[in-house]
């Protein structure tokens, strides 16, 4: 017997998951972002680097 046939997961759980998921990714892009603009040289290598990683700056932005 496959661990698959004997734990089936709710819906919710997988939800669940997903959303904390989310929530890490977007705190690791977020950390990433400030990452590149404190090591950038100036604000247009800021832009350049964060368009190779295909990261935004509007998320390096803290709430």
């Amino acid at each position: 017997m496959t661990l698959a046939q004997t734990t089936a997961a709710s819906p919710g759980r997988i939800a669940a998951a997903r959303e904390i998921e989310s929530l890490h990714n977007a705190e690791q892009c977020s950390k990433a972002v400030r990452t590149v603009a404190d090591h950038a040289a100036d604000a247009a290598d800021c832009q350049r680097l964060l368009e190779m990683l295909g990261l935004d700056a509007s998320l390096g932005r803290r709430p």
